[in-house]
């Protein structure tokens, strides 16, 4: 028998008579639906937390790290900004990186064109094999490639990092280009390779145009990962070759300053402002 015919019958009794309401069903969810939320907003600051720590640590008197800060100060902004050890291993990184990302993103471009259109045989397994390097922890890696490299020489060479962190970068690459070809039409490339362009063609005038957000987003992921890539890089630096993740790893166990709280917070700055642009761009691409 249902409610309503409970309530035709005298049946129902006066509490799940008031249940029952619409009113009554419409506020509980809305209630079930806000506690939801909150504890998923609480996990998120959790999680967050320690990023938002490191900020105000960056600004704190002291010459060493501590929570709330005494004070306020740049002080260790312009250590950072004037020390050369500092600056040199900044500028290593972001050379790397730059390189980096202009590598990953054309490979993995074209092994994930390879994956969606090609008629590869085993594809489900080298596609694996290509997102393999995000799976295997960093530091197996990280002993792999230095044994690798050794007797190469290329420990902290700038060829050694590239290749390192191009490992490391393309199965971002692959994952996010992936996605931006399954969502476009492949009619339209068809439409072009009828109207006589070539598959080169077809490609950077019709296909590129359509996924560049993807592409972008894809070259912002290859670029944090090697940026600020620590792991890997403890193995194949040397005194010659030292990337940021390495000198921060070395004043970590010589010399904690709130210098390290200064570095943190302009990557979280970085890596920041490049999603924001990322943003930006996949929100201005419908109106082009």
């Amino acid at each position: 028998m249902s409610i309503d015919q409970a309530q035709v019958h005298g049946r129902l009794p006066a509490a799940l008579d008031f249940f029952a309401s619409p009113t009554i069903r419409a506020c509980t969810r809305g209630a079930v639906i806000l506690a939801i939320g909150a504890g998923i907003g609480c996990v998120l600051f959790f999680l967050l937390l320690p990023t938002l720590i490191v900020v105000p640590m960056s600004l704190s008197e002291t010459d060493y790290i501590e929570f709330p800060p005494r004070g306020l100060t740049l002080k260790w902004y312009s250590a950072y900004f004037n020390d050369p050890d500092w600056m040199a291993a900044t500028w290593f990184s972001l050379k790397i990186a730059l390189a980096t990302t202009a590598t990953a993103t054309v490979v993995g471009t074209m092994a994930a064109l390879s994956i969606v259109r090609g008629c590869l045989p085993f594809r489900s397994a080298l596609q694996a094999l290509a997102l393999g390097p995000m799976i295997v922890p960093h530091i197996i890696l990280g002993v792999a490639l230095y044994l690798a490299f050794a007797p190469l020489q290329l420990t902290g060479s700038f060829f050694g990092f590239l290749v390192a962190h191009t490992v490391l970068a393309v199965p971002y690459v692959i994952i996010t280009v992936t996605a931006s070809l399954q969502r476009f039409d492949p009619t339209l490339e068809l439409a072009a390779l009828n109207c006589g362009a070539n598959r080169l063609q077809a490609f950077f005038l019709v296909v590129l145009p359509n996924i560049v957000p993807g592409v972008a987003a894809a070259a912002v992921f290859a670029f944090l990962a090697s940026f600020d890539e620590a792991t890997v890089a403890f193995f194949i630096s040397d005194i010659g070759g030292k990337s940021i993740g390495r000198k921060m790893f070395e004043d970590i166990d010589f010399n904690l300053t709130p210098v390290i709280a200064a570095v943190s917070t302009v990557l979280v700055a970085t890596s920041l402002l490049l999603m924001g642009a990322v943003h930006l761009l996949n929100a201005r691409k419908p109106n082009a």
